[in-house]
């Protein structure tokens, strides 16, 4: 049996949503200001997409059990829990930047144990919604998610292009450490719902290695569910190669232009703001499956035509059209599996589909800085082999094997949008998979 979503769940959401917009914008101000200190550093895009890299590395060996333990345990607790530990290691990094002491290593490991404890966060925040949010919201309480999100970029990349020359990382970080305090304010004073907890010594104790398989088990039982898992392995994989390589490209090509940066990140802001508008006051397709391949091939146009860009004359026109599709993309998406997954399995669920979309974002960011940097940065500067065939498109020297690799990633993203359509299975997911019944109870 589950909790049912009531008026007062629904205002307890929206106050933990905007604690946790608060904290974000804290967390794309220090992120911000982190790229642009290790680029001025090292001046190599292995270094930042390593970062991306170690953050994730972690919390890919702790995914399986991560569903357990929210499908288990106080959910709101271990959304504090994760927070908390976010906050920690801020200070940790804070203090060796005051003593001189910070090392580019030190972001490396703090990073990993930050995304170990940020998975157990957001599993347990989005095992939560259904909970907290009649079924009918469920796009709309996605596209918040989004609006947050792409809401920070707007604020934090212009607060901190400007702080970081004024007050440097001691005050952005200090706004970071207030902006995690709040988010874990909001938690405190909030009631989170919980499903009804298993009330047998069997279900309790239940064999650890079959519990751990469980939501594996589901999304392969459910063909429809697992062809959309592996469309989004197959989109976000690409996506985030470029992505892990946004910020090298703009900086080698406006010659570390920190403010073509931020304005970038604002126009970003916009647009995913903007479509996360739309989408809530919309509601989307009715058909959600439409927003998910509409969603990911409009991403891939708008990226191809930033790739090719080299003003911000094309760039931010491009980046704000690219980001209007993500919450398009991406609320359709959490609709889906919040509608068809039962919420007492959902932290194992999501958990094996978050395994598998981590894993992806981990080899992008780990191939991403070599092929770069040893690959097609090399193909497009003077003598490259590629220079005649795609020097008049790229141009050449610095920036220019960043953008083509960019733009072949932003191509892969359009094709994986325009083939779901080809899939029957994919594409009649809404018919073939019913909505989860309200009384259904542990999946065993």
């Amino acid at each position: 049996m589950l909790q049912q979503p009531n008026p007062a769940s629904m205002r307890n959401f929206l106050i933990v949503w905007l604690g946790q917009l608060v904290s974000t914008i804290g967390s794309n101000m220090t992120g911000f200001a982190i790229e642009i200190w290790a680029w001025e550093i090292t001046g190599k895009a292995t270094t930042l997409t390593l970062v991306s890299f170690f953050s994730l590395l972690p919390s890919i060996i702790i995914t399986p059990i991560s569903g357990v333990i929210v499908d288990r345990f106080n959910r709101k607790f271990l959304m504090m829990v994760g927070d908390t530990v976010a906050v920690l290691s801020t200070i940790v990094i804070l203090l060796l930047h005051l003593t001189n002491n910070l090392q580019i290593w030190h972001f490396y490991l703090t990073g990993a144990i930050v995304g170990t404890f940020n998975q157990f966060q957001s599993l347990a925040y989005s095992a939560s919604v259904s909970l907290m949010i009649p079924k009918q919201h469920y796009t709309r309480a996605s596209s918040l998610e989004f609006l947050s999100g792409y809401g920070s970029n707007i604020i934090a990349p212009a607060l901190a292009g400007y702080l970081y020359t004024v007050i440097g990382f001691l005050g952005i970080w200090l706004i970071d450490i207030s902006t995690f305090l709040i988010a874990i304010g909001s938690l405190l004073f909030v009631s989170i719902p919980q499903p009804i907890p298993p009330t047998t010594k069997n279900e309790n104790i239940a064999n650890i290695w079959q519990d751990l398989g469980l939501g594996w088990r589901y999304i392969t039982t459910h063909k429809s569910l697992l062809a959309l898992l592996i469309v989004n392995v197959l989109f976000w994989l690409p996506h985030d190669i470029g992505d892990s390589l946004y910020s090298p490209m703009i900086l080698s090509r406006t010659n570390n232009n920190t403010l073509v940066l931020g304005s970038l990140a604002a126009a970003a802001g916009f647009g995913g703001v903007t479509g996360a508008i739309v989408v809530s006051t919309w509601g989307g397709f009715r058909r959600k499956i439409k927003g998910v391949l509409w969603g990911m091939m409009g991403a891939g146009i708008s990226k191809i035509v930033f790739g090719l860009g080299r003003t911000p004359w094309v760039w931010i026109p491009a980046q704000f059209c690219s980001s209007f599709n993500f919450p398009l993309n991406g609320s359709a998406d959490s609709a889906i599996w919040l509608a068809k997954v039962p919420p007492d399995v959902q932290g194992r669920v999501f958990a094996a589909r978050s395994l598998l979309l981590q894993i992806a974002s981990a080899v992008g960011y780990l191939i991403a800085g070599p092929l770069a940097d040893q690959v097609f940065t090399p193909a497009l500067q003077s003598g490259g082999v590629l220079v005649g065939i795609l020097g008049g498109l790229f141009g050449t020297g610095t920036g220019a094997g960043i953008a083509l690799l960019y733009v072949i990633c932003a191509l892969c993203m359009l094709l994986v949008g325009w083939l779901g359509f080809s899939i029957p299975v994919l594409r009649n997911l809404e018919e073939i998979l019913p909505d989860y019944d309200t009384e259904y109870s542990q999946l065993r």
